[in-house]
């Protein structure tokens, strides 16, 4: 083995271990804070940006944290490029007013995560996985359990083997659900723009 594929393997070594501390719980923290305050921190910490109840816009700077003792109560998250993994999912244990959630391009997103799932099933209503490369038709129909869920996109999943199989799985155990799992994202239509009226 050359040395550059040992400092390689090093480093990404060192990085997997530096991910899985900033994803443990800390139910001391937990504790103190309460779910909401600890789980945005994860989130956070980790790359992704919340939505309180109360707000409009997504919170993106760690710094702006709301004070320790202002309870706010977490309603979407968008975990674009984030860094979460399934050791962090049990944060979302007590958090009750979560409906959407965007897991885009998470990298370590496992099986394991989305089972961790189930502790939002009365409250979480729309999900997106696109282009998590780890996932496969284990985890897609573990999403069963999610009985609020009204919108699924999963697009670009390189391990998701069998849709149809998954399907069958998801759509009796979500009737109310609008299902769509795609091979790729799918690309935007383009819409014309608007012709000038002529004088």
């Amino acid at each position: 083995m050359t040395i550059s594929r040992v400092y390689f393997n090093s480093h990404r070594r060192f990085w997997a271990w530096l991910n899985i501390v900033w994803n443990r719980v800390d139910t001391d923290r937990i504790s103190k804070v309460g779910p909401d305050r600890a789980c945005a921190e994860w989130l956070m910490r980790n790359g992704a940006f919340v939505k309180w109840t109360d707000d409009n816009e997504f919170l993106k700077d760690y710094n702006a944290l709301p004070m320790e003792g202002d309870v706010k109560h977490i309603k979407e998250i968008d975990a674009t490029d984030a860094s979460i993994m399934h050791y962090g999912f049990q944060h979302f244990n007590g958090c009750k007013h979560i409906n959407r959630i965007k897991f885009h391009r998470c990298m370590y997103l496992q099986d394991e995560a989305l089972e961790g799932l189930s502790c939002l099933k009365n409250s979480l209503q729309d999900l997106q996985i696109i282009s998590c490369g780890n996932i496969t038709d284990r985890g897609v129909k573990s999403l069963r359990v999610l009985s609020k869920l009204l919108a699924l996109r999963i697009h670009d999943l390189p391990y998701l083997k069998n849709k149809e199989d998954c399907l069958a799985v998801l759509k009796p155990a979500l009737p109310n659900c609008d299902i769509e799992i795609l091979d790729r994202f799918p690309r935007p239509q383009y819409k014309e723009p608007d012709q000038p009226q002529a004088p």
